[in-house]
């Protein structure tokens, strides 16, 4: 997204603040919200087949919001976003180009996103007291989740990557609150997968504190977590690309270290004494 179509997706987020809004009405809001602005020239068919509903589900969610019907709700966006936009690139640029390009704009984003860091403070609280700290990621996501907890094992001492569905999936979250964790953190990108969200919910259950970097405010996680921590992933190429999920997730780790600064300088010393001694390394 350019500078003015970034503004536009918030003005547009503005809109569902608040709402109580089903599982299939925040899959349209989230659709809305990252197609935006060309969303809102979209007829209530062509947002159905965007988010994969159907189109009375369209017309339920507008209603939801207070409007009369789709119509209504579509005046209002396009009021938000102001003449129809032409594509985001530059002149000249391929489709890699573009890509990347929205990619670094989706950064942009995030930049202005951090001048308040209270969520990603709140959010470092909470994980950096959990013993053990259980990350879930699947699918999509887990190599992000393994990513994180690579490094944040370097200054957490329990961290359990939570990166295999299946049936023991849940009997380690199990273990993990057995032994003392109190949050965990989620890594939720599109397209959610079912699994993730049901963990999500027997964590809240079981009483943890969830934590979730994903891809938008009205991600279908946000409704399962405590703390939500939206970064934009880019959808110009045939898969995602995940950089703005990473930096958040590693702006996390940065603001746990932050929060218990004397222990974690002790496990980095540590660590690096194990590594010299081991001679883990080339350099």
């Amino acid at each position: 997204m350019n500078d003015g179509a970034v503004r536009t997706a918030e003005r547009v987020l503005d809109l569902f603040q608040g709402a109580r809004l089903t599982p299939t009405q925040r899959r349209i809001a989230h659709s809305l919200v990252q197609h935006a602005p060309s969303a809102a020239y979209l007829s209530a068919a062509e947002v159905a087949e965007l988010a994969g509903v159907s189109q009375p589900s369209v017309t339920r969610f507008a209603m939801a919001l207070g409007y009369s019907g789709y119509p209504a709700l579509r005046r209002e966006l396009r009021a938000l976003a102001g003449p129809r936009p032409a594509d985001g690139g530059q002149a000249g640029d391929n489709p890699m180009q573009r890509a990347v390009r929205v990619e670094a704009q989706h950064l942009g984003r995030l930049v202005e996103q951090l001048d308040n860091l209270d969520a990603v403070e709140q959010a470092a609280k909470l994980l950096v007291a959990s013993r053990p700290l259980p990350v879930l990621g699947l699918r999509a996501a887990a190599p992000l989740a393994a990513y994180f907890g690579y490094f944040a094992a370097k200054v957490h001492p329990d961290v359990r990557v939570l990166d295999n569905g299946g049936t023991h999936l849940l009997d380690r979250l199990d273990q993990a609150r057995a032994a003392g964790a109190t949050a965990l953190l989620a890594i939720v990108l599109p397209r959610y997968p079912r699994e993730t969200l049901d963990t999500l919910r027997e964590a809240r259950a079981a009483g943890l504190a969830v934590v979730a970097v994903t891809d938008s405010a009205v991600s279908p996680a946000a409704e399962c977590a405590d703390v939500v921590l939206p970064a934009a992933v880019g959808t110009h190429l045939v898969f995602d690309l995940h950089t703005g999920p990473m930096a958040m997730a590693m702006v996390l780790l940065q603001a746990m270290c932050d929060a218990a600064p004397g222990g974690v300088q002790h496990r980095l010393e540590q660590f690096e004494a194990t590594a010299a001694r081991r001679h883990i390394f080339e350099a």
